[in-house]
């Protein structure tokens, strides 16, 4: 699961120009599940959603107090968008997004722990799968990406890597052929004279 935190002073959602949800001094929540995130994924991020330092404390010392530590508010949007791959060409690949079902189920499992570890009355939402027009006036500006399996993540780097390494490997080797091949030339003694 990828979250993208912004600290806000106040943020909204509209769908067809209707105000669905909104917040005060707070954190926006854009959230997007992975197919392969469990409920031990989703608890883990609603916990670091709550538990993440954002605000200073009352001596102005800053990353000292939480969403809980100030009782703001939350505010959370579906946006599978998150989990967009964009190494390839200029079209984003969704593949790592979760679908249909399965997204909209651990997303609403991801907010009811929200709610279950903080107070209900303050987490609001967004309208899952709809068109959403998101305003935020963002404090700060604060904005922080967390992801509750990056290990994924860094093996993916370690794959890339050696994936490059192999690539210079063999072009090394592919030069010191070419190298090779240009000192058994040589050239006929006719043409020295």
């Amino acid at each position: 699961m990828k979250a993208v935190l912004q600290r806000v002073a106040s943020a909204s959602v509209s769908v067809d120009t209707q105000l669905v949800s909104s917040i005060g001094k707070g954190v926006l929540v854009f959230a997007a599940v992975a197919p392969d995130d469990t409920p031990k994924e989703i608890e883990s991020m609603a916990s670091k959603v709550l538990k993440m330092k954002m605000w200073p404390d009352e001596w102005g010392t800053t990353w000292k107090r939480s969403v809980q530590d100030i009782k703001g508010e939350v505010l959370c949007v579906s946006q599978f968008t998150l989990l967009a791959s964009t190494k390839k060409g200029s079209k984003p690949d969704f593949h790592g997004a979760a679908g249909g079902t399965q997204a909209r189920e651990m997303y609403d499992q991801f907010v009811t722990k929200v709610e279950e570890l903080y107070e209900k009355d303050k987490v609001k939402n967004g309208v899952f799968a709809a068109m959403m027009q998101v305003n935020i006036q963002n404090d700060g500006p604060v904005t922080l990406e967390i992801q509750t399996n990056p290990a994924t993540e860094e093996q993916g780097a370690k794959a890339e890597a050696k994936a490059e390494k192999t690539k210079r490997w063999g072009e090394k080797e592919e030069k010191e052929e070419r190298e090779d091949t240009k000192s058994k030339f040589e050239l006929p003694a006719e043409l020295l004279e």
